[in-house]
Parts: structure tokens; sequence; C-alpha cells
């Protein structure tokens, strides 16, 4: 396995991105891989690496480059509430600055350096997302329909809003096939959000599969978190391999 970090020019500066891919040559779908709240770090590096030995370029941006190179935050023993708080004192001003307008202009160069890279295969793309992460591969699916076959979020917050522009409302600009992982413990996407992203989806048309995964919190796939569920991230696995063996490789 091949992994590098790289930077990407955005109209903002440049971003610092990990980019893992086969060592082998020849060319692969594209995945592009949005971060968690807590930022590119060595568990996020190594599920790039776990998803790139399937056959895949896989990039994962540093989605708070404006703030600075990853770890714009250091990631602290999330098990001590206190050491919680306070990155999330620092922490929330970051997310709160990354608005949907700025995400998707970044996606933009995103897309267009994984199009520019020797070892990217042309023709569909797919995209992952957790946490935050996951309502920004449903935008990027949203806004480049012709690109993305497949999106996938896992433990994915505010994926409904009240606002205009949330991701719900942008379903029917969606060429691809979706995937939601959802926490049954999660504050951010409970049970009433579901099911208004489920009557959206169907409305629109959408080719999707969403589903609770029972007794998991939110974050659930992360290593490094208290919350981590091991079997819950085997299962992640097996639906997220699923979804772009069938889209981005069939």
């Amino acid at each position: 396995m091949e992994s590098e970090n790289v930077t990407i020019q955005t109209q903002d500066g440049p971003c610092d991105a990990f980019a893992a891919y086969p060592e082998t040559d020849g060319t692969y779908p594209a995945v592009l891989l949005f971060m968690d709240a807590f930022g590119v770090r060595p568990v996020l590096r190594d599920m790039a690496r776990r998803l790139a030995a399937e056959g895949y370029y896989v990039l994962v941006p540093n989605l708070f480059h404006r703030n600075g190179p990853a770890p714009v935050v250091e990631l602290p023993d999330l098990g001590v509430p206190e050491a919680r708080e306070a990155f999330f004192r620092e922490a929330g001003p970051l997310m709160r600055a990354l608005t949907p307008e700025l995400a998707m202009r970044d996606a933009d160069r995103y897309l267009a350096f994984l199009a520019s890279r020797p070892q990217v295969a042309p023709g569909p793309a797919g995209t992952v997302g957790y946490c935050m992460g996951g309502a920004l591969a449903v935008r990027t699916a949203a806004r480049h329909p012709e690109r993305i076959a497949a999106a996938a979020s896992f433990h994915g917050g505010h994926l409904v809003t009240e606002e205009a522009d949330s991701p719900h409302r942008l379903l029917g600009q969606v060429d691809a096939e979706l995937y939601f992982g959802h926490a049954d413990q999660d504050h951010a996407m409970d049970a009433r959000h579901i099911a208004r992203l489920e009557e959206a989806l169907d409305a629109d048309g959408v080719t999707y599969h969403s589903e609770v995964y029972d007794g998991a919190a939110h974050g659930f796939t992360m290593a490094d978190t208290p919350v981590f569920d091991a079997a819950a991230l085997d299962r992640h696995w097996e639906r997220l391999l699923d979804l772009f063996a069938r889209t981005l490789r069939g």
C-alpha cells in the first residue's frame, strides 16, 4: 500500500491531505473521505489505507485547513469529560466556520485534484463521511451528480435541519446511490430526523439504504474514542465495500 501527504490548492490557500492507494501499477476509482470533527489523525489514515487496499485511491483532506495543518486541535483523552469539553470549545468554532458554501467550494478542488492524479481511473467516484462529514458526502453528491456514483454517511449529524440548504432538501439533485448508517443514540440525528430523511429520499426517488446500528453511539466507527464499537465498525466495512464495489467497480 502506498500513502503520502499531499497539498491541494483551494481558493483560500493550501489544504493538507492524506492519500492512500494500491502500490501495484494501474488506475483505481477515487474516493473522497470526509473526516469527523476530530480531524485527520492516525485512525482516519488507517481507515483510508484499509479502503485503499480494496482497490481505491482515497483522499482525506483536512477540512479545517484555513486554520492550519492537521492536527488543528490536538485530540485529548476523550474519556475524560473535562478534556472532551475543552476540545469542543476549540473545535466548535472551526466547525461552525466551515459553512456549506466553503465546504463545497473546497470539494470542487478536492475532486479536481483526484481527477489529476495518475493513479485515479476516469469515471465515477465515491465519497464517504463520518459525523460532520456525512452531510458533506451528501452535499458533494448533490453538487457533482455527474461524478459521484456513491455516497455513504456513518453516524452523520444534521442531515435534516430547518435550513433552506439542509442536506435532505438537496436529494433531488443526487444521481448517486446513497447509504446511511445511523447511530441509535444520536441527538443530532434522532428517530424523527431519520424518518424525515427517508421521506425525502423516497419522495425524490433516490436509490438508498438507511439503517440504524442498534446499541451504537454517535462516533461508533472511530477506534480512538470511548464510543468505539468493533462489531459496528465491521458492519460498516461490509456495507461500504459492497456499495463501492457495485457502483464504482461493477
